[in-house]
């Protein structure tokens, strides 16, 4: 069985080897062969956000084009859909020879997918990551690089731009979950490494949800093993007032016990 270093640099490899790489997080950016696709070179946002589809359900089986193209648009859906898709063939293959088999689309019947083979997507990459994380409870350290490794890869929301498509929130909002918890299990492991870290991470993961409770906490408990009881207490304070403000709730018996131990030191 492959330790978490070699799955690893397995990713590193496949991303190394493919000529197509694909960012979504913070920003929307594709590189053919190292060279960075403009928004011009799309021609038409329809191929743009097309591509954007597929790229978002590249881990899915094929979709049907007209589920597709009623995902996204609303108007004239099979002559837009022709036209997109055939720019996206030219975008990612502007040498393709005629009538020959596109190598990053997948075709099957009227369903069409990415080839998730041979073009990088930084979301499948996170993820791909984060399951090397939980391989094996043993290999702590292959474990700490694996979540370092995903978590370098999130900049922000996925598709920024197309935060108001409905097509795009569910992938939006499962790519969120994934990376709190890779922000929460790498937190948790350094805990008693090095605090410092941990509560640069918790920062960050509120940052991105500023009302999960676990990460004060866990922040809590840095901040102590650091040293610092008045900026635990803060972070306390600080929960509440969340807590308050977003739903009306009260911290957690747990948190609060937390801080009850906290002030009896």
């Amino acid at each position: 069985m492959a330790t978490c270093l070699e799955e690893i640099a397995a990713l590193k490899s496949f991303q190394a080897e493919c000529k197509i790489h694909v960012y979504t997080l913070g920003q929307f950016a594709v590189y053919r062969e190292g060279d960075l696709i403009s928004e011009q070179g799309w021609g038409r946002d329809k191929t743009m956000q097309l591509f954007q589809f597929l790229v978002a359900t590249i881990q899915r089986n094929g979709i049907h084009r007209e589920q597709i193209s009623d995902r996204i648009w609303e108007d004239d859906k099979t002559g837009d859909f022709k036209v997109a898709l055939h720019g996206i063939n030219k975008v990612l293959e502007p040498q393709r020879a005629p009538r020959s088999a596109p190598a990053y689309l997948i075709k099957q019947g009227h369903a069409y997918q990415l080839n998730a083979q041979k073009v990088w997507v930084d979301t499948v990459a996170l993820e791909k990551y984060i399951a090397i994380a939980t391989m094996t409870e043993n290999d702590v350290e292959g474990s700490i690089v694996a979540l370092q490794e995903a978590i370098a890869l999130y900049k922000g929301l996925f598709l920024p731009s197309r935060v108001y498509e409905d097509w795009s929130a569910e992938e939006r909002e499962r790519v969120q979950v994934i990376v709190m918890g890779a922000y929460y299990q790498l937190a948790e492991m350094q805990l008693q490494i090095n605090a410092m870290e941990t509560i640069r991470l918790t920062q960050n993961a509120l940052a991105i949800d500023p009302s999960w409770e676990d990460v004060y906490r866990l922040q809590m408990s840095a901040y102590i093993q650091n040293g610092n009881r008045p900026q635990a207490i803060k972070t306390y304070q600080k929960c509440k007032q969340i807590l308050d403000e977003e739903y009306g709730l009260e911290p957690l018996p747990e948190t609060n016990y937390l801080l009850a131990s906290i002030n009896a030191l």
